[in-house]
């Protein structure tokens, strides 16, 4: 069933126009003059759905055929339909029906996303994936990408927020150990906790069976905590540098002014009077031999 959602449907996108090819738009090509699209979003498939998809073929034929664009080097591209041409050839076929469009590299990208939304129930990482890719590939705004699939903008900008959790808790999602609810949850620790720290307590909710509301609960928690002990760090690493430059003040006998930036790194600032107190300076922090030449110049 074509999902209302994308416009004109599936079917209005991939068929149109299709006696350009061979035999009233249908041709039978070999199957391993087909490859498949290697950035197309789906990057897994179920093998034993595979397996009986090819069981269906062997009983029945491909009902529908896949959809592919030639390339340069004379193989032909699939833009929809991958799962079948797998299950085709564990099926033993040497040859499939195929319909093939005359499209550009946007195009294909955005039909071979689209099947997958429709028939292929994409997983939240490779859905946002497959946005992603036609963002920074192709340089479409959010809006745009979210217009091609038949998507609100709202609905893609937060699938696409999914991305910036650690390679590894995606990694859950992609095995539906982890729901892209609870995953959703877990998104605002991004700016406050390690990957490391972020996939603990992942895992931790996948074994436990938290409800997403638990999880969003426990995310509240975590980051005021966080926040309060970082609150606190912050207090006694002032503290520490306050202390610092009062000694500093006392032995060079000027104030001194540190700053201290949130990479780590800082500068310390010392105050001098004149151009003798300059020198002056200058002598104590390198030496009283500063000013005198070298013999070798």
């Amino acid at each position: 069933m074509i999902k209302k959602g994308l416009g004109r449907g599936l079917d209005a996108l991939l068929y149109d126009n299709t006696v350009e090819s061979s035999n009233g738009g249908i041709t039978m090509l070999k199957i391993s003059d087909i490859e498949p699209n290697r950035e197309q979003a789906r990057k897994t498939f179920d093998e034993t759905a595979l397996s009986e998809l090819a069981d269906s073929i062997l009983l029945h034929g491909l009902v529908q055929p896949i959809v592919v664009r030639k390339k340069e080097n004379g193989f032909y591209e699939i833009i929809a339909g991958e799962r079948r041409w797998r299950a085709c050839k564990m099926a033993g076929l040497s040859e499939i029906p195929a319909i093939v469009k005359d499209v550009g590299d946007l195009n294909a990208s955005e039909l071979s996303l689209i099947e997958n939304l429709q028939r292929e129930n994409l997983n939240p990482v490779e859905e946002a994936n497959g946005y992603r890719e036609l963002i920074e590939k192709y340089g479409l705004t959010q809006e745009e990408a979210a217009k091609r699939v038949g998507k609100s903008r709202v609905a893609v900008a937060n699938l696409l927020r999914i991305l910036k959790l650690p390679q590894a808790v995606l990694t859950l999602v992609e095995k539906n150990e982890l729901s892209y609810g609870h995953a959703r949850a877990l998104i605002p620790l991004c700016d406050h906790m390690s990957d490391d720290e972020i996939l603990a307590h992942a895992k931790k909710i996948a074994s436990s069976g938290m409800s997403v509301r638990d999880t969003e609960r426990l995310a509240k928690n975590l980051l005021e905590n966080k926040k309060a002990i970082n609150k606190e760090e912050s207090i006694i690493e002032k503290s520490y540098y306050k202390a610092l430059e009062n000694k500093a003040s006392s032995a060079l006998g000027r104030r001194v002014a540190i700053k201290q930036s949130s990479d780590g790194k800082g500068s310390v600032q010392l105050a001098y009077s004149s151009s003798d107190d300059l020198e002056q300076l200058l002598k104590k922090l390198c030496g009283a031999d500063f000013f005198e030449e070298s013999s070798d110049e």
